[in-house]
């Protein structure tokens, strides 16, 4: 019975060697692709936001891809604007003076996907992505609550671009 499920996986693994890997991501006929810094548009500027958040999706596309992340002229492009950054209360404690038992970080990006491949240009998109997290209201707990985000955001926009889910 072990034998006959290491080798499934063992012909799972080859047969799906091509263009696709484990995380479901369709790469077919790219080699590289251009992720360009997304800019800080939202009505509250966090600094560090549009760096932090253009690094993690070319993490994940070197993480999870075998395509070249370049600077210059590539096969796609991705490029967005963080059109979304709010705080506010959910849950309030206390009676007399109430006050945040617990925050709500929402960030909304506006990504737009070109892939520049001839026969694959209908996989391109211009589309929103919203993401969000309660968090206990302390200033320690923001940039926690900001990298859970970003890897949310990365996820639904490299499963959007790769995986066309």
């Amino acid at each position: 019975m072990k034998i006959r499920l290491i080798a499934l996986i063992a012909l799972l693994t080859l047969s799906s060697a091509c263009t696709y890997k484990f995380s479901g991501a369709s790469t077919d006929g790219l080699k590289s692709v251009n992720v360009r810094v997304f800019e800080n548009n939202a009505p509250l500027v966090v600094p560090t936001l549009a760096n932090a958040l253009t690094e993690a999706l070319k993490t994940r596309i070197r993480n999870q891809t075998r395509l070249s992340v370049s600077t210059g002229e590539a096969d796609a492009v991705f490029e967005g604007r963080i059109t979304g950054y709010d705080i506010k209360p959910v849950a309030l404690q206390g009676t007399s003076t109430p006050t945040a038992g617990a925050n709500r970080l929402t960030i909304t990006v506006s990504v737009k996907y070109r892939n520049n491949v001839k026969d694959h240009e209908k996989e391109s998109f211009e589309e929103s992505f919203t993401k969000y997290l309660d968090y206990s209201p302390t200033a320690a707990a923001i940039p926690a609550a900001i990298e859970n985000i970003n890897r949310q955001l990365t996820e639904d926009i490299f499963n959007r671009a790769f995986a066309q889910w």
